[in-house]
């Protein structure tokens, strides 16, 4: 959630900086909520401030032994007033709260401006794309079974056999045990969360149609970034503490609603899929170091799988909704001759911690904490990008030698 005082103060810029990422801000209907507002809080503050002046005076009447009759009509008369007044504020509040929900996020002055992914900025470049391959993995290999998976439970679900199993596990140990080697705590969350947890990171309200709701209006997470941010919500941070580095290896759920047609084939867009996360929450100087820092860690375990990606900085317009500045490592995928997302690395400034009520203790008082965070890597877009790039017409498989304390034999058969 934005600064509301930076929306009242610097409407104009705010307006035009949102513009930058293809939101209209609805400036009209914010005006006339914030009048409103304001003529209500008067009227609120005085009768309160007349209630408290007439209360005090009752009670020395009170105590005198004097009449109190007519006084305790006015007060009540007030207190009525002051009810209806309170109420109708309230509700005028409750207006500007889902207004702010909807706005998302002030993009950082160094996002470059663009309304779509074809404003974005290629800043890096590694490994050379050597491989030939132009067989998808789904034809490399018969031990990703989408079949079986549909008669489990339907389209864009997978189930893995054998050696493409095994790996889809020593995939997930190595991932974390890197982010543990680079200071980051591991956690096992919960994989539902509750309204509050997701309206913190910025699913909801806007994104429900995304989500997987259950029957005890607990949702899928979409991202282990929900729970790790989360652990944090409602918390005062002493300063001493920080940077709190997170991550967690779960399971992710997406409705990939509106995205049909799309990726429909093998691992790459699926409805449950594996994820490492990186989560940090930082102080406001300390933010964009913490993405760069990051954005480095995702980036070692590609390095260290010898497998060949690009980093692309986001354009304003393809920016996520709680984002102020992404940042997306594209791996290559030799079958569809070009690169493809698998971790994108973000600051949220403190959008989400507003939201969450993320504060830090300072010596001079409190602040609101910034949030970043990343996957470390999607696994099963690593494991095709594995397959795919280390195929070369036969059987077998070597697996880069990262992977040896993981799987036993880095030979695998596919």
């Amino acid at each position: 959630m934005i600064n509301i005082k930076k929306l009242r103060d610097e409407i104009d810029a705010v307006e035009n900086a949102l513009a930058t990422r293809g939101y209209a801000l609805d400036k009209d209907l914010f005006i006339n909520l914030e009048k409103e507002r304001k003529v209500l809080q008067v009227e609120v503050e005085s009768l309160q401030s007349e209630r408290k002046s007439l209360s005090n005076e009752f009670g020395k009447l009170k105590s005198q032994g004097k009449e109190t009759d007519e006084l305790k009509v006015n007060i009540d008369k007030i207190n009525n007033k002051l009810k209806d007044k309170d109420s109708t504020l309230q509700t005028i509040l409750e207006k500007i709260n889902i207004f702010l929900l909807d706005i998302p996020n002030i993009p950082h002055e160094s996002t470059p401006i663009g309304l779509n992914q074809d404003n974005n900025v290629v800043i890096k470049k590694y490994g050379d794309n050597l491989s030939t391959n132009s067989v998808d993995h789904l034809d490399i290999t018969s031990n990703i079974d989408t079949e079986l998976a549909a008669k489990l439970s339907g389209s864009r679900f997978s189930v893995l056999k054998g050696d493409i199993a095994k790996l889809q596990r020593a995939l997930i140990s190595f991932m974390l045990d890197t982010a543990i080697k680079n200071g980051y705590e591991e956690y096992y969350v919960p994989f539902m969360a509750n309204k509050d947890s997701l309206t913190g990171t910025g699913q909801l309200p806007k994104f429900e149609e995304d989500l997987f709701k259950t029957t005890e209006n607990l949702y899928l997470i979409p991202t282990a970034e929900v729970p790790l941010t989360n652990i944090h919500r409602d918390s005062l941070i002493d300063q001493n503490k920080l940077p709190i580095k997170l991550t967690s290896h779960t399971p992710c759920f997406r409705s990939e609603a509106g995205s049909y047609g799309r990726d429909t084939k093998g691992l790459i867009r699926q409805h449950q899929f594996e994820k490492i996360e990186l989560v940090e929450v930082v102080e406001a100087k300390n933010s964009m170091d913490a993405l760069n820092g990051l954005l480095n860690n995702a980036e070692e375990i590609l390095q260290l799988l010898e497998l060949p990606y690009q980093v692309v900085e986001l354009c304003t317009g393809d920016i996520g909704f709680s984002a102020c500045k992404t940042f997306d490592i594209e791996v290559w995928m030799p079958s569809q001759n070009t690169y493809r997302e698998i971790s994108s690395c973000s600051n949220f400034s403190d959008f989400q911690a507003r939201r969450a009520n993320i504060k830090i203790k300072t010596h001079s008082g409190k602040d609101l904490a910034h949030t970043i965070n990343g996957s470390a890597l999607a696994v099963g877009r690593t494991l095709i990008a594995i397959l795919e790039n280390k195929y070369d017409g036969s059987k077998e498989i070597t697996l880069p030698q990262a992977l040896k304390p993981y799987i036993e034999n880095l030979t695998i058969s596919i």
